[in-house]
């Protein structure tokens, strides 16, 4: 079964999870070690997440530092096929616009469909203009990514050659913003996109990373009253460290409900502070839960043991 079949047939909420692939030159085991932890609790599948490029700062001849983009990690396709070869547990690659041109991604699915896996969640991804490939050379947007995974689906490759349709079809899902993509205009015009990757074939939605549900509930609305009908699925990190108070609104555009904020500023370290994000995560799962959500996906880097502490309490 496809991640969006299973999905569409679940009679009570699953758990799902989305890790990192490690550094280059570094052992897979430490992906390993943080899916073992997780395992009790059946994970329906595993995205594994992608980056264009990260930076680094190299000192030059004069002293000074210079900032490089370099690939760091090893792509989506090898770590994908060596969770799934090792748990039998459907993976989701994540395929993005920025920093691969389209060529690139065309052997990205290449390889996945030889390898036997056909999820995917597409995503935009950064635009960084700093980021190894002109951006000029990739897709701009995720429908256009869309387009070509569902031309690839019928047997049309980018050179203008054809073959049979595939047999197993790539099925796909979408990320969506329940407080707003931080470069949309306004929420209407965002819910405007959206329904079109939806139109196109998106089988699913995942969220943006929240800590106010009635953002997530609120943003669910607006969806089916556009008419997007496919599970949404809601996105949860536990908050670890006291700077993610500030970090995280910043790096992913969200608000930190007030209750929230208060409970974090009596923390004294980050102990504290990942006591008060595993209360509060259990608190918002426990009220998902009730609310009938197909699925909770859980961000887990750098927090596997925090989520395995809020599974343990809810499942």
């Amino acid at each position: 079964m496809t991640v969006t079949e299973i999905l569409q047939s679940r009679k009570t909420t699953g758990f799902s999870i989305e890790v990192l692939p490690p550094l280059k030159g570094s052992s897979i085991d430490k992906v390993f070690e943080s899916i073992d932890s997780l395992r009790e609790f059946n994970p329906l599948y595993i995205n594994i997440t992608s980056r264009h490029s990260e930076p680094v700062y190299q000192t030059s001849s004069d002293g000074k530092y210079k900032k490089l983009f370099v690939r760091k990690r090893p792509g989506t396709v090898a770590v994908a096929a060596a969770i799934q070869h090792r748990y039998g547990i459907p993976t989701v690659p994540h395929i993005i616009c920025s920093g691969f041109t389209p060529s690139e991604t065309e052997y990205v699915l290449i390889d996945l469909n030889f390898l036997g896996i056909h999820d995917l969640l597409l995503l935009r991804g950064d635009n960084d203009k700093e980021m190894l490939v002109d951006p000029k050379e990739c897709h701009r947007h995720a429908t256009d990514l869309i387009q070509q995974v569902n031309d690839f689906n019928e047997g049309k490759f980018l050179d203008g050659t054809t073959t049979d349709p595939l047999k197993n079809k790539f099925s796909f899902g979408v990320a969506g913003y329940p407080e707003k993509h931080e470069e949309a205009p306004n929420m209407e015009s965002d819910l405007r996109y959206l329904k079109q990757k939806v139109d196109a074939g998106a089988g699913y939605i995942i969220t943006q990373l929240f800590f106010d549900n009635q953002k997530y509930f609120d943003f669910v609305d607006k969806c089916r009253a556009m008419g997007i009908t496919v599970p949404i699925i809601p996105g949860l990190k536990p908050i670890k460290k006291l700077s993610q108070l500030s970090v995280l609104p910043k790096t992913f555009g969200v608000n930190m409900p007030e209750p929230l904020v208060r409970e974090l500023e009596k923390c004294k370290s980050d102990n504290d502070a990942k006591s008060v994000g595993i209360e509060w995560l259990t608190h918002q799962c426990k009220e998902l839960i009730a609310k009938g959500v197909p699925n909770l996906h859980f961000y887990t880097l750098a927090a596997s043991d925090s989520v395995a502490e809020v599974a343990r309490r809810v499942y």
